[in-house]
């Protein structure tokens, strides 16, 4: 990938958080990239299924802790890395498993419906995957990862506020509201209709995206959630 000057990011400062250069990563550096390793792992443990009753209160904290990792990035002035042409991080990961081993675990409230973008006027929704914006989250963080690990600070800092912009960002923050709307759906006691079978591959009609998420999510995730024991079992 080539690039002059800046990604033509936003130009907002952040004179405070500045990256350092050769010197060596600053606490802004240390701090992104603690919370980029944290969110990684801890979607790999979700996704063991060894908890799978607290699996959507988690990644809930866990995508909403990494939002605020991009909001600071976001809101950072541009980030130019000190190469022209950025270093080979060599192959990239195979993260099939991870994104299989999520849908399972998240079924029947991995289809979600989003809008790609709030500022096209009468944006129609579309179906999105859960397990799958995670999957890619994780793909576009690992790649500056593995700029930060190699001491390439600048380039994973780059990295990580351009793809923010241009990926995982609005990735992020779409999963987040449908995680949250879930989360929502349980405490406030409104389950959602039953599946009716549709898929991101299907042509869904006006109003069908809003009934892929069922009472099952409440039998799910109500327990942990406060809302009941488990023993109690679905209401």
């Amino acid at each position: 990938m080539t690039r002059s000057g800046t990604h033509g990011g936003p130009a907002a400062g952040a004179a405070a958080d500045e990256p350092s250069g050769a010197g060596g990563p600053d606490d802004f550096a240390v701090q992104i990239a603690d919370q980029v390793e944290s969110f990684i792992v801890a979607v790999g443990e979700v996704a063991r299924g060894d908890d799978p009753d607290s699996a959507i209160p988690h990644l809930l904290l866990q995508v909403s802790q990494l939002i605020l990792a991009g909001g600071r990035l976001g809101a950072h002035e541009d980030i130019v890395p000190e190469e022209r042409y950025e270093p080979d991080t060599g192959p990239e990961a195979d993260l099939d498993e991870l994104r299989e081993r999520l849908a399972t675990l998240l079924a029947p409230v991995d289809v979600y419906s989003e809008v790609f973008d709030p500022y096209v006027p009468r944006s129609t929704p579309v179906a999105a995957r859960i397990s799958d914006d995670l999957a890619n989250i994780v793909s576009d963080l690992r790649h500056g990862l593995a700029h930060y690990s190699a001491g390439r600070v600048s380039e994973a800092l780059w990295w990580w506020q351009f793809s923010y912009l241009s990926n995982w960002g609005p990735t992020a923050s779409a999963t987040l509201r449908a995680l949250q709307s879930l989360v929502a759906h349980v405490r406030l006691d409104t389950p959602l209709a039953e599946l009716d079978g549709l898929d991101t591959d299907s042509d869904a009609e006006d109003g069908d995206l809003e009934r892929q998420a069922g009472r099952v999510m409440e039998a799910e995730i109500a327990a942990p959630l406060g809302l009941r024991t488990a023993a109690d079992g679905p209401s």
